[in-house]
């Protein structure tokens, strides 16, 4: 007889997952000493591994087992990394000689399927004209997990181009990867860019993931995925190897399960990097980082200075307002915590920004020639994609982008431009937006009352901090009631808003103040438990007991 643990690798090396059948298992009760793959955190795993009680081999056919029970349904990984078992076992045998590369080792991380890998392993922004194509090394984030010891898992869908071709799409669909789900209501709208990375490690499909956000594409599918994600100031990790919209915006950064567990996995992918002048601004860049997971402190929230915005946290309305109550007693529990709440620190010149243009403008102007960079990078370039002019004609031309059924709205604007990212037109653009989130927005409110940090609904956190590239957390606050009226997507095809689908609250803050933030979410996460009180509809089986001594 052919073991799981054989069948399980022979299906999905070299494989995309949408042609992998699932090797069953007889699911045997689990044991204390192998923690619930839906909620085990990053520290619990490590001390299983150091007390031999399974190996990094078993967590990846663990996780992959429990990929494989549900990627029909929700379609949240594209692929799986067919060296996935081959670098468990030599970060094992690692272990086993006393050499440690840091806390992520042995742990499998999923990452979003824009971050390029020099591996088997496909990076295509979700569409097909970049099938085969190949880099000349890893992007610096997933290098710098590689140095920390993570294994990469897989790579995960997304909306395609990060959201960033259609205006008629919906999240979490691409022409490879096919339409992620989320996992709180049948036919969940997932969110996007970043959405089979939320989905992914919502339901304990690896300890954590990566995604990537230029305006919403972390913190949004964070929120409706129950996670806590977290988007970096713009600089602080690099984006060199991974597929761009704007490098005035663009950055990476984590999703998962607990504040913790996202500060571990900040921690191991910040840094300066030579392939991004963008890194060079980092204020310890020839010192020591800062500590984010000693940030993690129960009483980091004592004597802070919270910033509520009331002009810029959106209207409580008949649909809206079980987030507003959650948001109302969230107020209660950060005051109870030694918080100062400071009431109407709005931003002077939000209504300026409702009405702004500048941001579209800044990415339209980024986006042709940063693509074009990228695209110049690629060492194996099958279908021959160039610039943006390529992609769109292939768009438009092969069968399974579904164009024009998702048409090339965004794309379209770009090419229309008759500037770029180097003229005037640009730049004052990008500096309108520095004021309207600088001195007119949240820089302005921070300034003048003195803050530590906002705080906001996660569903409104996103706008004012990406135009300045300033970094904010969101964690779990809550979820939508039994009796939600579903609400569909604007294409009709996903339910935006049903019966627990969740929502989080935000924690934004002045440039490189992610340490600030990482305490302020602890302390509040800690109070509060929301993730354990909000709990997928389709949930995975396969334990670390189902694999153990295969």
């Amino acid at each position: 007889m052919v073991s799981a643990w054989l069948l399980v690798r022979a299906c999905v090396a070299f494989a995309p997952l949408t042609s992998v059948v699932f090797a069953q298992y007889t699911t045997a009760p689990a044991e204390s000493k192998f923690p619930k793959l839906l909620d085990a955190m990053a520290e619990e795993l490590t001390a299983g591994l150091e007390r031999g009680d399974f190996t990094s081999v078993d967590l990846v056919q663990a996780y992959i087992g429990r990929i494989m029970q549900v990627n029909s349904t929700l379609h949240m990984v594209v692929e799986i990394n067919p060296d996935a078992w081959t670098i468990a076992k030599e970060l094992d045998d690692e272990r086993a000689n006393g050499t440690l590369r840091g806390p992520l080792h042995g742990l499998p991380i999923l990452i979003k399927n824009n971050i390029a890998t020099a591996d088997e392993m496909n990076n295509t922004a979700g569409s097909w004209s970049l099938i085969g194509a190949k880099v000349p090394r890893d992007a610096t984030v997933a290098a710098k997990l590689r140095k920390a010891g993570a294994i990469i898992l897989g790579k995960t869908n997304l909306s395609q181009w990060a959201n960033y071709r259609s205006s008629n799409s919906s999240n979490g669909w691409s022409a490879q990867g096919g339409q992620t789900y989320g996992a709180y209501y049948p036919g969940q709208d997932p969110s996007g860019s970043s959405s089979g990375s939320g989905v992914s490690s919502s339901i304990g499909l690896a300890v954590a993931s990566l995604g990537t956000e230029t305006d919403g594409s972390i913190l949004s599918p964070s929120q409706l995925n129950n996670l806590v994600g977290i988007k970096p100031t713009l600089g602080l990790t690099s984006r060199a190897l991974v597929i761009p919209i704007s490098e005035h915006q663009d950055t990476v950064g984590p999703m998962a399960r607990t504040v913790k567990d996202a500060a571990y996995l900040l921690q191991a992918i910040v840094g300066p990097d030579t392939y991004d002048n963008y890194t060079s601004a980092i204020p310890w860049a020839n010192s020591t980082a800062p500590d984010y997971v000693a940030a993690c402190q129960f009483d980091a929230l004592l004597g802070k200075r919270i910033g509520v915005p009331r002009n810029a946290i959106g209207a409580r309305t008949r649909n809206t307002a079980p987030i507003y109550d959650a948001f109302e007693a969230a107020l209660t529990v950060l005051r109870n915590a030694g918080a100062i709440i400071v009431e109407n620190t709005n931003y002077t010149a939000y209504a300026e920004y409702l009405n702004s243009t500048a941001e579209d403008t800044v990415l339209s102007g980024d986006f042709g020639p940063n693509l074009a960079a990228y695209l110049a990078q690629l060492t194996v370039n099958p279908q021959n994609m160039h610039n943006l002019a390529d992609v769109t004609n292939f768009t438009h031309n092969f069968p399974a982008e579904e164009y024009p059924s998702r048409d090339t709205a965004v794309f379209d604007e770009s090419l229309a431009l008759n500037f770029t990212n180097t003229d005037s037109q640009f730049w004052q653009a990008y500096q309108y937006n520095q004021y309207l989130g600088g001195s007119g927005g949240l820089l302005g409110a921070l300034s003048t009352y003195n803050l530590s940090a906002v705080v906001v609904p996660s569903r409104v956190a996103s706008g004012i901090s990406a135009i300045i590239g300033a970094p904010v957390i969101t964690v779990p606050l809550g979820a939508y009631p039994s009796n939600t009226t579903v609400v569909p997507n604007a294409r009709g095809n996903l339910n935006a808003t049903a019966p627990g689908i969740p929502f989080g609250i935000s924690f934004a803050g002045a440039h490189w103040s992610e340490e600030t933030l990482v305490g302020i979410a602890y302390a509040f996460e800690q109070r509060t438990g929301v993730r354990q009180k909000v709990k997928p509809y389709v949930q995975p089986t396969i334990e670390l007991a189902d694999v153990v001594g295969y």
